[in-house]
């Protein structure tokens, strides 16, 4: 298919996404996003009902769709959705799911007949006709709509607490409980909440209820402060409406700090009752000591810090609570997120990332078997089993994982990152990533993240759109070396610089800059980008021990296009345990 028509086809899909109909729905957007791309990328034929059902649904590999009919049941409302949607809007193109094929079909939007031509021959009768049925048709479409958006997830965010002590070091108690808010919200039926990293762009900034509400494309916000004195607790919040400003609900807690998961679950109520929504199972309610949730607390914050360094330091507070109340399965969730991040990074050796695997594992483990239904513990096991490159496993944990919280981006996100894309599934990382911005809209790393696979995937407009017109990746891709180099002069050399100076011919920089990286994967970057294949290989060689997750998800980048074909790949992705 060529470029331009499946860049008309994608930009239909963005419109019809957005639509009433389906920006509320995220099993159909998912379903619909998933069969477009598949088609676009080449891959239609690969569309069966076993496929959906795992890659869509979340079934696990190898269920059988003749005892569950979930993608049956859920095309037939795919298809009467898609037809709605074109009674309203026509073209340019139209998608369609044919009966009795999960395969898309793209045509162009037909002319219709001019329709005062076809009036003349109309008497009064037809058209008192016409007028009658237009009504019914108006009705039982305003009748459908409004089913549809009592059952459609309301969009809330959390905005960060204020703490209102006079001592700063207070600050980590009201961001971490902020988080622990939105955590406990996010898995209530009915609700879509906005995630942490969105939320948080408006730390410290006044307070706009519009302004944040329309930034982050909620219809209702939580605010509040938190002001604690030793023991004592003074929490207030306000549940507002977006579009007028109405409190809704508003709560006050003069509570002492042991009450603290008492406040959690009745600020969780009154937003419920507010919208008239059933709290339903919820996340399990916890009795730890106030010691340790509030060391689980510190951990929670350090998280929530830039790079290595926060990450590192979680680690203690996690396993002092830990030690403090060994029952409670949080803390060792942390935990193994915690060692699950640190592992990722290339400063440590191969026997220090196998010791902090072997503790993620524990972690996790112990984390699952106090508490099966926490998130994040499925997602550490996620991370475990793709660095053993046990796949299966690992996407049944990852899928687990975002079953439980399907409004976390973090867990999405660590799926990409893990999974699909050490396997070279680039349609569903972008479907994964879209899902992950609709509830993280203002993360840049996400942002950055789906500039990075729209690249991987030839998408380089798309990509654009994500990152601004002079981002680097895009520039490179798009065969404007000249203008990073102009960009990035002076600054610190890199991996991004080598490859600009590669392509624009300014050879000798680029090999001073390659001889002098560390990366193994930069240097084979910018090796690739000056043509030389063999010395690419020979550093991308170094990267083995990196292990799969690392250097699979580096070769679907767009800077290791050039390679793709060559032989010596498919041996180097043998070597690291990636399938072909």
């Amino acid at each position: 298919m060529g470029t331009g028509i499946s860049e008309g086809v994608r930009d239909q899909l963005e419109k019809i996404l957005s639509s009433e109909g389906f920006s509320r729905n995220e099993r159909l957007s998912a379903f619909l996003r998933f069969v477009v791309e598949q088609e676009l990328s080449g891959g239609g034929d690969q569309l069966k009902e076993s496929v959906i059902g795992v890659e869509v649904f979340g079934r696990q590999p190898g269920y059988d769709p003749r005892q569950d009919s979930v993608v049956r049941t859920e095309a037939a409302k795919l298809r009467a959705r898609l037809a709605k949607y074109y009674e309203s809007v026509r073209g340019p193109v139209v998608i369609e799911l044919p009966k009795g094929t999960y395969r898309p079909v793209f045509r162009e939007f037909a002319s219709e007949p001019d329709p005062k031509q076809s009036l003349r021959f109309l008497n009064a009768r037809v058209v008192w006709l016409a007028a009658a049925t237009g009504f019914l048709i108006v009705a039982a479409f305003a009748l459908s709509w409004w089913r549809f958006h009592r059952n459609a997830p309301i969009p809330i965010a959390v905005l960060p607490l204020i703490n209102l002590s006079q001592d700063p070091s207070n600050d980590y108690f009201t961001d971490a409980l902020t988080g622990e808010l939105i955590r406990d919200l996010s898995i209530i039926d009915g609700l879509a909440v906005r995630s942490q990293t969105s939320s948080f762009v408006f730390k410290g900034k006044p307070q706009n209820i519009r302004d944040a509400g329309k930034q982050l494309n909620v219809e209702y916000i939580l605010e509040g402060s938190v002001l604690r004195s030793g023991q004592q607790l003074r929490i207030n919040t306000q549940f507002i409406r977006v579009r007028d400003d109405f409190p809704l609900w508003s709560g006050k807690y003069d509570r002492e700090a042991t009450d603290i998961f008492a406040i959690q679950d009745e600020i969780s109520r009154g937003i419920v009752n507010s919208l008239r929504l059933r709290l339903g199972g919820g996340r399990r309610r916890y009795e730890a000591s106030v010691e340790a949730y509030d060391l689980y607390l510190r951990g929670r914050a350090f998280e929530m810090q830039p790079a290595l360094s926060g990450i590192e330091r979680s680690v203690s507070p996690y396993e002092q609570a830990i030690a403090k109340d060994a029952s409670f399965a949080p803390a060792y969730a942390g935990l193994a997120l915690a060692y699950a991040g640190i592992s990722g990074f290339d400063r440590f050796s191969e026997a220090e990332r196998a010791d902090q695997m072997s503790k993620m594992r524990a972690a996790a483990g112990k984390a699952l078997q106090l508490d099966p239904l926490l998130a994040e513990a499925h997602a550490a096991l996620g991370t475990a089993y793709a660095r053993d490159a046990q796949w299966d496993q690992s996407r049944a944990s990852f899928l687990r994982a975002i079953e439980l919280d399907p409004g976390n981006s973090f867990l999405r996100s660590q799926f990409v990152l893990n999974l699909l894309l050490p396997l070279n599934r680039i349609a569903e990382a972008v479907a994964q990533l879209r899902l992950a911005v609709a509830s993280d809209p203002l993360s840049p790393d996400l942002q950055r993240q789906l500039t990075q696979v729209l690249c991987s995937a030839g998408r380089f407009q798309e990509a654009a759109r994500h990152c601004g017109s002079q981002c680097a990746e895009v520039l490179l891709a798009q065969g404007r070396a000249d203008e990073v180099v102009r960009g990035l002069q002076g600054q610190a050399e890199s991996a991004v610089l080598g490859r600009a100076y590669a392509l624009v011919g300014r050879r000798e920089e680029a090999e001073k800059i390659a001889t002098g990286l560390r990366r193994p994967i930069g240097q084979a970057a910018i090796l690739t980008a000056l043509g030389d294949k063999d010395r690419a290989f020979e550093a991308l060689e170094r990267a083995i021990p990196l292990g799969p997750v690392r250097l699979g998800r580096a070769l679907t980048y767009a800077e290791f296009a050039p390679l793709r074909g060559d032989p010596r790949l498919k041996a180097l992705r043998k070597k690291v345990g990636l399938p072909d």
